[in-house]
């Protein structure tokens, strides 16, 4: 039985809160970058450095990272509904078009 080839993982150095970190992934390279710059950015946002247990900081980081994925999840399960609602209407619309015209050509 044949083994799939695995992707290559790429190995990127990130700093994060102040601390060097080597991430192993299948992402590119400038991807890893930006995700670890986000978390980077949003530690910092949380509050200033020290005046939490880096710990809690961690863990106040990833409720708001996890809140604007929750917030993004929702927007665009509402633009699918509006997208799926207007495709609807349309295909009804051209229904009747084509009926219409098929009733004048008969």
């Amino acid at each position: 039985m044949s083994r799939a080839k695995a992707a290559p993982k790429n190995s990127v150095a990130v700093e994060i809160a102040g601390e060097k970190h080597v991430l192993r992934s299948d992402a590119p390279a400038e991807y890893t970058h930006a995700v670890a710059a986000h978390v980077d950015a949003t530690i910092r946002a949380v509050g200033p450095a020290n005046a939490l247990e880096p710990h809690r900081t961690a863990i106040l980081a990833a409720l708001v990272i996890t809140d604007e994925l929750f917030r993004l999840r929702e927007e665009l399960r509402s633009l699918r509904d509006e997208m799926d609602r207007r495709a609807g209407a349309l295909a009804d619309l051209l229904e009747r078009a084509s009926s219409d015209g098929r009733a004048r050509e008969g």
